[in-house]
């Protein structure tokens, strides 16, 4: 017996199947990450999602020749089994211990445990290399992600929305500003790194006052940027950038403010170039993942748990301040609206929790500036 809710992924997971066997991998780990280390992620990076049926925002699976598990946290428990068919055994914790303990179980000494590194942080690929390390099983990456293999042209393509600029008057302070105060925290810093690299998503957005929607719920777009002391390399999807963004960003050339535009894809080349040179690479561990940072020696890395970037953007200045007081402002209206709109709907027995939640986005919508709600309204009642 299977709930309506259940995917059956019979097919997905015979396909898969055949790749690890081509292969030759015992397990294969797919992650509920993108490239970014992202809170949210596009459909198209919904991998678990798509081998596995469950929806929830977290978990990891592990596939093998014969069996299946899927790792999720409590808030999912309930979630996974309606949406778990009988291919996939439910494991109900979320150590990355528990997983390697379930992998030395089922793959045989001498096998070969294989992931995608560009869609594991630097921790988490230290913890399975730990816990599978003396065991004579193998951490195998592969830069070919098998999942995306299997899952072929049914994978949902890549955004193709426009990235705009943000205006001046929301982010008080202009992009090259904000870059030459990166760069004279590098020049100030004691190990004086001669390039920051930006994984996380919000990172460059901040960085070039530009703003996308290739995640739901999220105003960032697929990006990396290396800045450099006298260069600075943008990898975008060149073809995606409005007019006002190209220029905006063109601004600065020729000179050390130009911004160089590669594309999306180069960033891996790009970097084990620029390592190859006498150089220091200033990045956060917590949005780099283990396949960008293995590119670079260990001796030309400059570690810390977030970027410069992360860092300042996390201080609001005084236009920034204002901008999210007057956020909240509108937003507040929205909320009394909805209120005094359920006090009126309410007794009268024409509200649901679902047309409440659409109520709701829509004040939310009408107001000045809205881009739409932060996540999906979460609505209950009684």
């Amino acid at each position: 017996f299977l709930p309506p809710t259940a995917t059956n992924t019979s097919a997905r997971l015979a396909g898969l199947r055949d790749i690890l066997r081509t292969r030759g991998v015992q397990a294969y780990i797919v992650p509920s990450t993108d490239a970014h280390m992202s809170e949210y992620i596009s459909q198209r990076d919904a991998r678990l999602g798509w081998i596995t049926g469950f929806t929830g925002s977290a978990g990891t699976a592990v596939v093998t020749q014969d069996k299946a598990a899927l790792w999720t946290d409590s808030r999912y428990w309930t979630q996974a089994e309606r949406e778990l068919d009988c291919n996939w055994e439910l494991q109900r914790t979320t150590s990355i211990e528990s997983i390697a303990m379930w992998i030395l179980k089922v793959v045989p000494s001498e096998g070969n445990v294989s992931l995608d590194p560009f869609l594991f942080s630097i921790d988490t690929w230290n913890s399975y290399s730990r816990a599978l390390q003396g065991s004579g099983r193998t951490l195998l990456p592969l830069e070919t992600n098998l999942v995306d293999q299997a899952w072929g042209d049914q994978r949902p393509p890549p955004s193709s929305s426009e990235i705009y600029s943000l205006p001046a008057e929301f982010t008080g302070s202009r992009w090259q500003e904000k870059v030459a105060g990166i760069r004279q925290q590098m020049e100030q810093h004691l190990q004086h790194p001669t390039a920051v690299l930006l994984s996380g998503l919000e990172e460059t957005a901040w960085l070039f006052n530009l703003r996308g929607d290739d995640i739901p719920y999220n105003p960032v777009f697929y990006s990396y940027t290396l800045l450099t002391n006298t260069t600075i390399s943008l990898f975008v999807e060149q073809s995606r950038l409005s007019g006002a963004a190209r220029e905006s960003l063109a601004s600065g050339c020729p000179g050390s403010l130009c911004v160089e535009l590669q594309e999306y894809g180069q960033v891996s080349a790009h970097l084990r170039r620029y390592a190859q040179g006498n150089v220091t690479v200033w990045l956060g561990t917590e949005y780099t993942t283990y396949g960008l940072y293995s590119i670079i020696p260990q001796e030309k890395l400059l570690e810390e748990k977030y970027s410069p970037v992360m860092i300042t953007k996390a201080v609001k200045n005084a236009r920034e301040q204002e901008m999210l007081r007057a956020a909240h402002v509108r937003d507040a209206v929205a909320v009394v609206q909805y209120l005094l709109w359920l006090e009126k709907t309410v007794p009268q027995g024409q509200v649901d929790e679902f047309s409440g939640a659409q109520h709701i986005d829509a004040l939310r919508w009408a107001q000045e500036h809205s881009r739409g709600p932060s996540f999906q309204s979460i609505s209950a009642s009684g």
